[in-house]
């Protein structure tokens, strides 16, 4: 979807995300159709519809890298479980439960949750097509939404149980042809196979080689727990799967080895570090992709654990990154420079996103040219005034709430402080009734009180 409409943002505080724009104290943005047409103190008089930026921050919009979209119907269920635990349940239990008109409502309302808060591009990690209409419903869930989308096509509920000797279904096939027969629109195609961590050798490669047939890139899980010490993107390289098309998910128990393979073959890197930390997967991958200049990213992963918005994710990896360091410093008895920065964070939660979703030439910065992926961030607060340093306020101050203006492919998607289009009591109602549907069919009674056995892969 993209408007017609011309649009200029009026005396925004600009957080560009491109060394070429710069940051502006006071500037201003035209938009012109789908695109991003000048950004400058003052664009002087212009014939288009104006939008005051005063008390406002005005940054591309956020990317996440990396969500199980279909999940939000059971928002916050494994908050107090482990990885093992949240594949007995999510995958073990709930997953199978799961009808298409389920997957169509968890995925609309987590692409609005999504936009609600500042994403407007998001990789969808679909792996719960146990049926072709789960998939497609899932495909139209995003599709109603209005975000920009990568939708990267998984394996069913049951292929998913590792170790899995099921290769991916060939019906992705029929996907690309009668949902992304363009390269240029809103949402695009890619593959999520579950990689060498969580199926055989040989279904990795044949998964693999499913995305080479259809020419798409990969994003994979490696790295995770006790299940990523396997030294999997060794094999990947190995057998030729390591490629400047495929985004590595999580990689906290990589070895510097593997580092150096991802960044030699120009893969990037998705990082979810709040959920990471709570499920315990390993150490975060911030400053060893950093340091060896591998496009970084953010993401959410599960909101059966985590919330949905990018703000929470940024505190955890700045936090994160940064507890790491200055623990080992303090236990060498030394004292260290703060080794990240808010402003690095952002870029990763920005630029880096889009570099990860394969789009770094198209969204990720206020650069004229490229599509115009917007937000405006309220500052008129009393937890943002008086605005002193702007990229720290969004990292360590922002929230979903203060997210007023959103622009999607240069369309008015939240205006005011509200989503355009969409009716929140008819969402929730529709996400609520399916969410009733999986529980009663998986047999919970009350997910809050659930703590699934830990999860074991058969012999």
């Amino acid at each position: 979807m993209t408007s017609s409409e011309r649009f200029v943002i009026r005396g925004a505080r600009i957080l560009s995300q491109d060394p070429a724009v710069g940051d502006l104290r006071s500037g201003d943005i035209l938009i012109e159709g789908d695109r991003i047409a000048a950004v400058a103190p003052d664009l002087g008089e212009l014939d288009a519809r104006e939008i005051d930026g005063t008390d406002r921050v005005a940054m591309p919009g956020f990317v996440d890298t990396h969500r199980h979209s279909w999940q939000s119907l059971i928002r916050h269920v494994s908050t107090d479980w482990t990885l093992a635990q949240y594949f007995s349940g999510v995958r073990g239990v709930l997953g199978k439960a799961y009808t298409p008109e389920d997957m169509h409502a968890a995925n609309l309302i987590a692409m609005l949750d999504a936009l609600d808060s500042g994403i407007t591009t998001l990789v969808d990690w679909s792996h719960n097509n146990n049926t072709p209409e789960h998939a497609d419903a899932a495909i139209q869930g995003v599709l109603d939404s209005g975000i920009r989308c990568v939708w990267a096509y998984g394996n069913s509920n049951d292929e998913w149980l590792p170790v899995s000797d099921v290769p991916q279904s060939r019906d992705v096939m029929r996907i690309a042809e009668q949902w992304f027969s363009s390269s240029d629109q809103l949402v695009t195609l890619a593959l999520a196979p579950r990689g060498p961590q969580f199926a055989t050798k040989d279904v990795t490669l044949q998964d693999f080689a499913l995305a080479a047939e259809l020419d798409i890139p990969v994003t994979v899980h490696v790295g995770d727990g006790l299940w990523g010490q396997s030294l999997p993107v060794v094999w990947m390289q190995e057998n030729g799967l390591t490629t400047d098309r495929t985004t590595y998910v999580h990689c906290n128990t990589l070895s510097d080895r593997e580092y150096d393979i991802i960044r030699d073959t120009g893969g990037a890197i998705s990082s979810a570090p709040e959920l990471e930390m709570h499920m315990g997967h390993g150490r975060l991958a911030t400053l060893r992709a950093r340091d060896r200049a591998i496009p970084l990213s953010i993401s959410i992963d599960v909101c059966t654990s985590v919330g949905g918005d990018m703000f929470s994710a940024m505190r955890a990896m700045l936090a994160g990154s940064r507890y790491l360091e200055n623990v080992t410093a303090l236990d060498a008895g030394v004292s260290i420079p703060l080794p990240i920065t808010a402003q690095e964070i952002l870029g990763f939660a920005t630029q880096g996103g889009a570099t990860a979703s394969w789009m770094g030439d198209s969204v990720g910065s206020l650069t004229p040219g490229k599509k115009a992926d917007v937000i405006l961030m309220r500052t008129d607060t009393y937890g943002m005034q008086p605005l002193n340093y702007p990229s720290g306020a969004v990292v360590e101050s922002g929230n979903p709430q203060l997210v007023d203006t959103v622009f999607v492919n240069g369309r008015l998607v939240k205006d005011g402080g509200a989503l355009v289009g969409h009716d929140f009591a008819t969402v929730r109602a529709r996400a609520e009734a399916a969410r009733d549907r999986v529980l009663d069919a998986a047999g919970v009674a009350d997910p809050g009180l659930w703590q699934p056995e830990l999860y074991t892969a058969p012999e």
